[in-house]
């Protein structure tokens, strides 16, 4: 469920018109709804109690959507954060989310980010090679301190919407295999400098079936106990996010509830913390790109809507062959009509899609890209020279720019000539 609706015959988010929003900031502009933040978040959080998980850490992945009002807005409701990079524990600290509720995770942390990680004391450390477990260990002795980590466990199921989401196969370069992970945990209870706490695994994004995800969990909950028949302690289980969104042209995803019933299934008989690491389940269907037609061109065979957003605002239809349902901001009736939706960028991946059925549209007419929460501002560039596409939240009545468009100067201004040019 979302908060984006037709009311009069305008598309709106919450109670704003998005033609009131495009007329203030101008587009492209994404547009996000506090209400299904909030409610997405609540509706998991709700599920996995009623299922049984005692105080559940839900740490929303900040790579899905890192503005910090977005953050800030699920912070308030007592959601940790997945972080990948220094630059994400700063923002999840900026938006108040306290660090004994930061998780960090990635296959390539450098000396300097788990300094700064262990100085901000967050929650676990998710340990992804040996390499690096020697690192975090050597890093936290130099500090003094004694890292808490998490083996992070590669299950060998693959799953997700698109091979470059997928990220639990043997081949993957995320995470040990079980044979090591044993191994791993017990010399990181032997080292000075951390103190392993639990195991992690995530094994995709946009995942629709939850047989992979029970698979893999089942296999994790058997580590588990692996671990504590050895007499070693295991604090906390890690299961990762991944769980599917409706992008208007797939099966409905699971339920939250479905979705919480089977992490009951695949953990029963396990004492131990659970973590989860939602991000698109919960920005996702919270967020719009706002687009302006430039002009329609029509050729002998082809007909092109020519939009102002393109592929350096929206990645994932050229990176992914991703789906997002267009609308119309203000539909004019008419027999729906065949466009190749395109960009201004000078690329043919700045192609949205082809061939699609759209109501009668005009230059000058606002489209909506949907669920456009998710792995879309989060991933925008300035290729080609264009601006940041800026972002706004809506609460109830009001909205507010969270992140503005930079100017032309802004963005020179970031260059300084060589001194010999």
């Amino acid at each position: 469920m979302n908060h984006f609706e037709l009311r009069d015959g305008e598309l709106h988010c919450e109670d704003v018109p998005l033609a009131r929003i495009a007329e203030a900031v101008g587009t492209p502009v994404y547009v996000y709804s506090s209400a299904t933040l909030e409610r997405h978040f609540t509706v998991l959080r709700d599920a996995l109690t009623g299922a049984g998980v005692r105080d559940p850490l839900i740490a929303y992945a900040v790579k899905a959507n890192p503005n910090i009002a977005v953050i800030r807005t699920l912070a308030r409701l007592g959601a940790g954060a997945d972080v990948v990079s220094e630059g994400e524990v700063r923002r999840a600290l900026a938006a108040g989310v306290p660090p004994e509720r930061i998780v960090f995770s990635g296959v390539g942390k450098t000396e300097g980010e788990i300094a700064f990680a262990l100085k901000a004391g967050v929650a676990e450390i998710n340990v992804e090679s040996e390499p690096e477990l020697d690192l975090v260990n050597r890093v936290a002795q130099d500090l003094g301190v004694r890292a808490e980590i998490a083996i992070r466990v590669n299950p060998d199921v693959g799953a997700g919407g698109h091979d470059k989401i997928s990220t639990g196969k043997a081949d993957s370069k995320f995470g040990v295999s079980f044979s090591e992970a044993e191994r791993l945990y017990a010399k990181a209870s032997n080292l000075a400098g951390v103190r392993p706490v639990g195991v992690a695994c995530h094994i995709g994004s946009q995942i629709t079936d939850l047989a992979p995800m029970e698979e893999a969990f089942v296999k994790m909950r058997g580590l588990v106990q692996r671990l504590q028949s050895e007499g070693l302690r295991v604090e906390r289980l890690d299961l990762g996010g991944g769980l599917g969104v409706p992008y208007f042209n797939q099966p409905e995803p699971p339920s939250p509830g479905d979705y919480a019933a089977m992490i009951a299934r695949a953990t029963s008989g396990l004492d131990v913390g659970l973590a989860f690491e939602p991000g698109r389940m919960i920005a996702a269907n919270a967020g719009v790109l706002l687009s302006r037609v430039v002009h329609v061109h029509q050729r002998p065979d082809r007909r092109f809507l020519v939009l102002d957003a393109a592929m350096n605002d929206l990645l994932r239809p050229a990176m992914y062959d991703a789906y997002h349902d267009i609308r119309p901001v203000n539909p004019r009736g008419g027999e729906a009509q065949a466009y190749d939706v395109v960009g201004p960028v000078c690329e043919t991946g700045d192609t949205f899609t082809r061939d699609r059925k759209l109501p009668p549209l005009a230059r000058g007419d606002l489209v909506a890209f949907m669920t456009a929460g998710a792995y879309g501002a989060a991933m925008s560039s300035e290729y080609n020279s264009r601006p940041l596409v800026p972002e706004v939240l809506v609460k109830g009545g009001e909205f507010a720019v969270v992140r503005p468009r930079p100017s032309y100067d802004d963005m020179l201004a970031r260059e300084t000539p060589a001194p010999w040019l």
